[in-house]
């Protein structure tokens, strides 16, 4: 993606040759004379990288630079000078300078480290994205019919930078469809800021959206950029978009409407280019008939509405989702097997609280469970409230194997014993087994040539 670059240099002829190299680069770029307009337009815009001299009029670049580490202003920052002097060369890499560059300069020697930081900041971008993968409760694992239809929508929905609205219930995974959404986007090489609209204190969403400057309220002891400055150039998620009160939702329908903010107790607006994707467990339009949300704002952000199943109407995922939690959770102390009647057991309960309560749930099999099957009786522990025991499968059917397969291979083979036994007990009548699985006929055609079961 395109970088966005402040020159600060007070030799006109510099700034224009500068910045005509580094849009011919495919980037955006802007320059100032001296270090105090520097840090003005750094208070109020997002900037990737600067070019910034040492000497300059008033305030020169390493007070500048002095500025900008204090203030914690995000930039990285290339000095530039006419005069080689290893002593300012080190003080700057000190203060955080990313490099240092001697005039006159050579365009090949600035796309070099234009390019190299560009590179340097996909790989840390890549490198965040992984530890939020690594660290997320879940994947998205399934392939029941709602699950496949659910990544055909993200594949889509990922190519633009429309917003999108994603609805479903507790634990059914919204955040993991964001990050999604983020990760298959042309932004993956740029933040991902998440906001839990729920969890954040009403008297204080707003200036953790918008920001804050210095004196704007009783605490404020310096200037902060608020989480839409943070996501800038990336996506900002807005978790529980439905709890925001409705000061703080008129006020994001403006700052959408005309993509600038002013931070809390400011009156300089900042301009941001962020793509906006939001999540409720609640039903809009209800809220909207009962004056709790704005039907202007609801508009603004169901441009691309994304449903997210909850696990009852996903045939067929409770046991994927089982199994890859067993083993997940399996991996720092002793695995443990699924038995088939279990499994069954598991994929009968409905589920309320949706992906969430499945891993808490088999997080609870794992730990409490002495054995190294997990049996049905273990399941009815867990689940007192379990509607009736389920007797389409045999209890002495022997565990699962694990070792040396993978996830796939596992679940093939249970899925295919599941099969076999279901065919014996509906006595090959199909219609049966579609009712007793709960899946459509077609499917489970297709799922018995595959199996050659007959």
């Amino acid at each position: 993606m395109p970088l966005k670059i402040l020159i600060v240099d007070d030799e006109p002829n510099i700034c224009s040759t500068l910045q005509g190299l580094l849009e011919d680069l495919g980037h955006r770029a802007h320059s100032c004379s001296s270090g105090e307009a520097a840090l003005e337009l750094l208070s109020q815009e997002y900037f990737d990288l600067m070019f910034l001299d040492v000497r300059l009029p008033g305030m020169d670049g390493l007070a500048t630079l002095e500025q900008i580490a204090s203030r914690k202003l995000e930039v990285a920052v290339i000095m530039i000078s006419a005069h080689s002097d290893v002593e300012i060369a080190i003080r700057a890499t000190r203060l955080g300078a990313f490099n240092f560059l001697e005039k006159p300069l050579r365009a090949e020697k600035v796309t070099l480290e234009v390019n190299n930081f560009a590179e340097r900041q996909r790989l840390e971008n890549e490198m965040r994205a992984l530890r939020r993968m690594a660290g997320a409760a879940g994947e998205m694992i399934g392939e029941s019919p709602a699950m496949q239809k659910l990544r055909a929508d993200i594949r889509r929905a990922a190519t633009s930078d429309s917003r999108v609205l994603i609805f479903g219930e507790n634990g059914t995974g919204k955040e993991l469809i964001a990050e999604a959404l983020h990760d298959q986007s042309a932004r993956r090489d740029k933040p991902f800021v998440k906001v839990n609209c729920a969890a954040i204190p009403r008297e204080l969403i707003e200036s953790e959206l918008f920001g804050y400057e210095r004196g704007a309220f009783t605490g404020a002891a310096r200037r902060r950029i608020g989480l839409i400055e943070e996501a800038n150039g990336g996506t900002l998620f807005l978790d529980e978009v439905g709890d925001m009160a409705l000061e703080t939702q008129a006020k994001l329908l403006r700052v959408l409407q005309e993509n600038e903010l002013t931070r809390v107790g400011g009156n300089q607006p900042i301009r941001f280019d962020v793509r906006v994707i939001t999540a409720t467990n609640k039903n809009l339009h209800d809220e909207i008939r009962a004056g709790r949300f704005r039907e202007d704002l609801f508009f603004r952000l169901n441009v691309i509405p994304i449903s997210a199943p909850p696990l009852r109407e996903r045939t067929g995922d409770v046991r994927l989702l089982a199994t890859h939690f067993l083993a997940d959770l399996g991996k720092n102390r002793k695995p443990k097997a699924l038995t088939l009647e279990a499994a069954v057991m598991l994929e009968s309960h409905q589920w309320p609280g949706n992906v969430r309560e499945l891993r808490n749930i088999v997080e609870r099999l794992m730990i409490m469970s002495d054995d190294d099957v997990v049996q049905p009786e273990h399941v009815r522990a867990a689940l007192p409230g379990l509607a009736g025991k389920i007797e389409s499968v045999r209890s002495d059917e022997p565990a699962l194997p694990t070792d040396g397969l993978s996830l796939r291979e596992i679940v093939e083979n249970f899925e295919k014993r599941l099969l076999e036994n279901t065919f014996r007990e509906a006595r090959g009548n199909v219609s049966q087994m579609a009712r007793m699985l709960r899946t459509d006929r077609a499917n489970l055609h297709r799922k018995l040539q595959r199996y050659k079961i007959k």
